[in-house]
């Protein structure tokens, strides 16, 4: 009973973080147990427990005798975020080159190559595959840094790459070759094992996604 109240759990749990980020659940919308109940198909206690994790993510806020909401977004909330993805983010870079083995250097090249090849599409104009094109993304991403040895990072980086990718997904117009060309930039630089040059590239990359999604709030 226990192991399939923890699966349930953890499903309605992917599923709704999923809608949040997605924006599929809208920014400061009232979370109502009634309608989830029908839409997740899950139990009152179920969405509870889920909404309340979410809410020490920073995903749903639950004032005292309010119900839950979705967090709201604003300005000044991406700009905080992306601060602290670049300072973490890099770091982790930094640290994942330094320790990186040759099974880092495949996973990586992997990842690089299954994010170009979407890229490639979606600059050839197919943009019907979004989501999966922000999975290789952060699959690109995670495959940088995921050497840097330490779990806690890891967990910290992902809520936070989360929570900017929220924002990217409700105004989300593509880059283009610019985003393509950083991609393949920060790529060669952390195989040549050039941390500096890898740190600055990411930390310009993300800024520009900043400044891109800042200009279509």
């Amino acid at each position: 009973m226990t192991e399939q109240f923890t699966t349930v759990g953890s499903s309605t749990y992917q599923r709704i973080k999923r809608d949040i980020i997605f924006g599929e659940l809208n920014p400061g919308a009232k979370l109502k147990l009634a309608g989830l109940k029908q839409r997740y198909e899950t139990s009152s206690s179920t969405l509870r427990e889920t909404l309340n994790r979410l809410a020490s993510e920073g995903f749903v806020e639950a004032p005292e005798q309010r119900g839950f909401f979705v967090t709201p977004v604003s300005r000044e909330d991406l700009t905080e975020i992306t601060e602290l993805r670049v300072l973490l983010e890099c770091h982790a870079l930094e640290q994942s080159i330094e320790n990186g083995n040759t099974d880092w250097e495949g996973n990586l090249v992997a990842a690089h190559h299954k994010l170009s090849t979407m890229e490639q599409r979606m600059l050839a104009g197919d943009h019907s595959e979004k989501e999966l094109w922000k999975r290789y993304d952060w699959e690109f991403h995670l495959a940088m840094i995921e050497a840097c040895n330490s779990q806690n990072l890891l967990s910290l980086h992902s809520t936070l790459y989360n929570k900017y990718l929220r924002y990217q997904m409700l105004v989300l117009t593509y880059r283009g070759e610019e985003a393509v060309q950083e991609h393949k930039a920060m790529f060669d630089a952390a195989l040549a094992r050039n941390s500096q040059m890898a740190k600055s590239l990411l930390e310009q990359h993300i800024r520009k996604g900043l400044d891109h999604t800042l200009a279509a709030m």
